[in-house]
């Protein structure tokens, strides 16, 4: 029986990020939802996402178990009440549109960012945890190899993903750039609030980079630390950190500049030292430009590359849309074929009964080599008496008639009863 694939969806567009963070879940909270899934309702192939935007649960079953997951999340979460959070759930119970889904998230034509670079791999890693714990079966471990093949065509055909289209992204890229000639560059990140901490995160993509970060909540800042293996300082140290910086990323709250122009004029700045102020209302002093080897880079002018980025992406959407409803009109294909193997299996295994069964009836006499010719010639006369219900199968498929079809075979030559006698 074919399962029904279907998706449960908490995402930004329908939820705060107070209520997605309730429901978000760590590794170990989806490697335990995984395991009661698997135990409670046999579920074969499931896919459990859960990043700072959305978390996500797809699975292929003949029930739907949605309120169920649900249920089991509220579980995982100790959530008492988690009914009341069904709201914010999108639930998906049309197969296709399921898939169709899951194909725009990893895409990133859903993300918050479009086209965001990240999610691509947070995919890809929530595939590996399914995968070590055998809960992908043919159906997800194709349809994950046919996203991944889907990206590959975005990234290599379209301009979707070229360009930082985030404040945070672009300001790493940017980072990155100026820092190219500095060995081990000594970044300096100064508040961790959502933009701060969306560096912090992409951060890890600077090789080589030395990273320190502070913020007024040190326990915030050490737990950050702790899970990027930065170094964390305390907040009243920021100063002498900032002398020994080579970049200070800033994205405090401040009603008035937190680092001046007369804090900076006492640094030893052997070369440079970049300045990237990510706060709003600004937290560096424009001035600061005035003082030799420095840089300085304010939210405004990273916003105007990450909109020509954005532009770029936008315009470059319709393609990707195309490019993904190839994929999917690929993979229903295969999906299809899949519908009806067990049912030429059947077909095969019920006449190579009768060729069996008619060969011991009327070869029990025949010498090795007579037994070895009849045995040929009815194995060929086989393959070309099955050659037509399977293309004709294979057919009905391809006109969405094949449990139509699969119905006339199975009553033609009574594979249920066959099926039955064989187990």
């Amino acid at each position: 029986m074919q399962h029904n694939f279907s998706a449960i969806s908490l995402s930004y567009k329908n939820a705060p990020v107070e209520i997605r963070e309730i429901i978000a879940l760590d590794d170990k909270a989806i490697h335990s939802l995984l395991i009661k899934l698997k135990e409670f309702f046999n579920v074969k192939d499931t896919l459990i996402l859960s990043t700072c935007n959305r978390t996500e649960v797809y699975y292929a079953h003949e029930l739907d178990l949605s309120t169920e997951i649900i249920k089991l999340i509220g579980t995982e979460k100790g959530l008492h009440n988690v009914v009341s959070y069904l709201e914010y759930f999108t639930i998906i119970q049309d197969d296709k549109k399921a898939i169709e889904h899951l194909f725009k998230v990893s895409m990133g034509l859903e993300a918050q960012v479009v086209g965001d670079m990240q999610i691509s791999n947070q995919v890809k890693r929530a595939y590996q945890a399914s995968a070590d714990m055998e809960m992908a079966g043919p159906f997800l471990h194709r349809l994950m190899h046919t996203i991944f093949f889907t990206n590959k065509r975005v990234v290599q055909e379209t301009a979707f993903r070229d360009g930082a289209a985030s404040v945070s992204y672009a300001a790493v890229e940017l980072i990155e750039e100026i820092t190219s000639n500095t060995i081990n560059p000594r970044i300096l990140l100064v508040g961790l609030g959502e933009i701060g901490e969306d560096v912090a995160k992409n951060m890890v993509y600077v090789p080589n980079a030395k990273v320190t970060i502070t913020n007024r909540t040190y326990e915030k800042a050490l737990q950050m630390g702790t899970e990027l293996g930065y170094n964390v300082i305390p907040f009243d140290k920021v100063h002498q950190a900032m002398q020994e910086a080579d970049v200070v990323v800033s994205s405090i709250s401040s009603s008035r500049p937190f680092i001046t122009k007369e804090l900076v004029k006492a640094f030893d700045i052997k070369s440079y030292k970049l300045f990237v102020d990510l706060s709003v209302p600004r937290s560096i002093e424009t001035i600061v430009e005035d003082v030799p080897g420095v840089l300085l880079y304010n939210v405004d002018n990273i916003q105007s590359k990450t909109t020509e980025a954005l532009e770029r992406r936008l315009a470059a959407v319709p393609q990707v849309e195309g490019i993904i409803n190839e994929s999917i009109d690929e993979f229903y294909n295969w999906k299809k074929e899949m519908m009806v193997s067990p049912t030429i299996n059947k077909l095969k295994n019920a006449l190579e009964q009768i060729r069996m069964e008619e060969l011991e009836r009327y070869m029990k006499n025949a010498s090795e080599e007579e037994y070895a010719v009849i045995d040929k010639i009815t194995k060929s006369m086989m393959q070309k008496i099955i050659k037509v219900p399977v293309v004709q199968l294979k057919a009905a498929c391809k006109k969405d008639q094949a449990e139509e079809m699969i119905g006339i075979i199975s009553d033609l030559f009574d594979l249920e009863k066959e099926n039955t006698k064989h187990s």
